[in-house]
């Protein structure tokens, strides 16, 4: 009898690893595309804006996550690499709409602020293929690089209660100290953007 039982528990084990691993894509896979914005609270100390970018005081900032890998044109990429440059976090797909009619509007934003010391970076998932992400950065002349995240990993490394990205796209902008200070769900037009990055800009 003793036989019969460990191979159940094992079973039992490896379901729940599974079921686990369905929640975390099931919860991406709802939030694709998005345009929805979540509202801030005393938790988690960040304040909505009308225009669905939600803030966060300089004190009550988090640090930005290890982010690291490898990019679409297979160089090896670690967002600690430029603190002290305000970032913005690009999160993407060459399947989104709304990140299509973006990406012009961060192409030309990150071209205009790279000499104020903003660093453009996105994160491409969901594309199976490289080639897939590397037409769309060539068709679109984007002028930055993106790490390549096919199955979303790098997304769930965001803790709790922060500003995380929840959809896609979602932007992320990162002060000069390397914590989170903005994010919006959604895509983003030209003058949005530059609303969301120019205070980080000038702080010190």
């Amino acid at each position: 009898m003793s036989a019969c039982r460990a191979p159940r528990r094992l079973t039992s084990r490896r379901r729940i690893t599974l079921l686990a691993a369905g929640a975390a894509a099931a919860s991406l896979t709802l939030s694709a595309c998005g345009d929805g914005a979540s509202g801030g609270s005393s938790q988690t100390r960040f304040v909505q804006g009308k225009n669905g970018v939600a803030t966060v005081k300089k004190d009550d900032r988090q640090p930005v996550p290890e982010l690291s890998g490898e990019t679409i044109d297979g160089k090896k990429l670690d967002i600690a690499d430029f603190k002290g440059k305000v970032v913005v976090l690009n999160v993407w797909g060459s399947w989104c709409g709304p990140c299509i009619a973006e990406a012009p509007n961060f192409a030309k934003v990150a071209n205009e602020t790279k000499g104020k010391g903003v660093q453009f970076v996105g994160i491409n998932t969901r594309d199976s293929e490289k080639s897939q992400a590397a037409a769309f950065e060539e068709e679109h002349k984007v002028p930055y690089p993106s790490l390549f995240d096919p199955t979303g990993r790098l997304m769930l490394r965001f803790p709790k209660g922060s500003l995380n990205p929840q959809s896609i796209p979602s932007t992320l902008a990162i002060d000069r100290h390397g914590r989170i200070a903005a994010r919006s769900i959604g895509p983003l037009a030209e003058d949005e953007l530059r609303k969301m990055i120019t205070p980080l800009i000038a702080e010190k």
